[in-house]
């Protein structure tokens, strides 16, 4: 699960090139143009290599913390086949992660220097997992609305132009859309079932719409993209294109069960094609993003103990010349 990467823009397209061979930019740029994928041994300039490395790591470090606040459903999910299906997910976000890591690895970033980043509150995640998942309906929105902002994403970057991004994506689209009916399905079951049950997935679809909409990065008005990076295909659309295609998507399947959304200005503009929406409160969006949200300090403590208790499989993993030690029988 993933929302728009937080690309850096240093300004003018010129500034990012300054330092490179003008001829191998020029192949470089000739072969993206002509559809080619860029592999690890490939030349690449280095603000490429380090837009990637930022938007693959962010995009592993979600799919890590995003498993956390349907997690805490698995032990209370009604029933067992529901705990199942959500244990299942669960463990198909984490291994996202560990593909996603080992694609930005080949970019010449060590994993533990991207969880040490993580821990240490350096590098950024998806802002949308740091609000509690307060009621079981609160999992069923995450499972369907978060992972289907996630699969629209996703499958723009999965044309990207960096061929080991691309090939994970290209798995992790498939088991989002899976995770995607999943949580369709237990809203569906909520919005249909008791008038206690509709209440309850009312109120979480309130709770969540704000987070929902920031999920895909501030307005293309505050986020000014470098033209060369999306030239480059290290991005494939803007924050706001992926946000009008969400809401195309998915806003007529709300209204369809019968719920409303908390906003009263959303609409579709005939004429233009595009949604109309009251504009996101974007001070909340920094302020979560900079650590002050409502579950940002439990998320990194959570991260931060698991890998302090997991330090001991790895150094075991790494002790090459360790003698087998047989299990008890």
């Amino acid at each position: 699960m993933y929302g728009n990467a937080y690309i850096e823009n240093n300004g003018q397209e010129n500034k990012l090139t300054a330092n490179e061979d003008p001829q191998k930019l020029a192949a470089f740029e000739a072969r993206i143009a002509a559809g080619d994928k860029i592999e690890p041994h490939d030349w690449m300039p280095a603000e490429y290599r380090k837009q990637l490395i930022r938007m693959i790591e962010q995009h592993a470090h979600s799919e890590i913390i995003g498993s956390l606040p349907e997690g805490t459903w698995i032990t209370r999910a009604p029933g067992f086949r529901r705990k199942l299906a959500l244990m299942a997910k669960v463990q198909d976000e984490v291994g996202h992660a560990q593909l996603l890591y080992s694609a930005a690895e080949t970019l010449g970033k060590s994993r533990e220097d991207m969880i040490n980043d993580l821990i240490n509150g350096k590098s950024k995640y998806s802002n949308v997992f740091n609000y509690p998942a307060v009621t079981w309906a609160d999992s069923a929105v995450i499972a369907w609305l978060i992972d289907a902002g996630a699969i629209v994403n996703q499958l723009a970057n999965s044309k990207g132009s960096y061929g080991p991004y691309v090939r994970a994506l290209d798995r992790i689209c498939a088991e989002e859309s899976f995770h995607l009916k999943y949580g369709h399905d237990n809203v569906v079951f909520l919005a249909t079932g008791t008038p206690k049950q509709r209440e309850m997935v009312q109120e979480a679809l309130n709770r969540w719409w704000e987070p929902i909409m920031h999920f895909f990065g501030p307005s293309d008005k505050m986020s000014v993209h470098t033209e060369v990076l999306m030239r480059w295909k290290v991005k494939m659309g803007t924050n706001d294109e992926m946000r009008q295609t969400f809401l195309d998507m998915y806003v007529p399947k709300i209204w369809d069960l019968g719920l409303t959304l908390p906003d009263p200005e959303l609409k579709k503009n005939e004429e233009s094609g595009k949604w109309e929406y009251t504009e996101p409160d974007w001070d909340v969006f920094k302020q979560v993003i900079n650590g002050n949200g409502p579950c940002n300090k439990e998320r990194l403590a959570v991260r931060r103990m698991a890998e302090e208790k997991g330090r001991w499989v790895r150094r075991a993993l790494l002790q090459k010349d360790a003698e087998y030690v047989a299990p008890l029988s």
